[in-house]
């Protein structure tokens, strides 16, 4: 990881993350916290953040982008290439733990792919 300067906007969003168990879009976040940071720093922010592999961030329904906390990332490669689940019903947003495995395409190398699996998660498929 890179070196973070510990200013007050990222310690509060770092604080949003690490209080959260599913993705966070930036729109909640610039909801959240719009008061106290205007949305050029909070994306900012986040841009840092997973430019150094504290977060990683993926495209959700309608094409909001949302965070989620990395696990094992460095500045240099995001390691944390999964699925995420988006609930129809509530919106949650989480990371899955499967695995996906990626083919091989002649001439070709992927750098980035990301996968949105939709449908409803544990609470609303009742």
């Amino acid at each position: 990881m890179g070196v973070i300067r510990k200013t007050k906007a990222v310690e509060v969003l770092l604080n949003e993350f690490n209080n959260s168990p599913v993705a966070i879009s930036a729109k909640k976040l610039i909801d959240r916290l719009g008061t106290t940071f205007n949305k050029t720093t909070i994306y900012r922010v986040l841009d840092k953040l997973e430019d150094d592999g504290v977060l990683h961030s993926f495209l959700g329904k309608e094409g909001h982008k949302w965070y989620a906390k990395c696990n094992g990332c460095t500045a240099a490669e995001h390691e944390d290439l999964h699925p995420h689940f988006q609930c129809l019903s509530c919106g949650k947003v989480d990371c899955l733990t499967v695995r996906v495995s990626l083919p091989e395409i002649p001439n070709r190398k992927i750098e980035v792919s990301q996968l949105l699996i939709q449908g409803k998660c544990e609470e609303c498929v009742v």
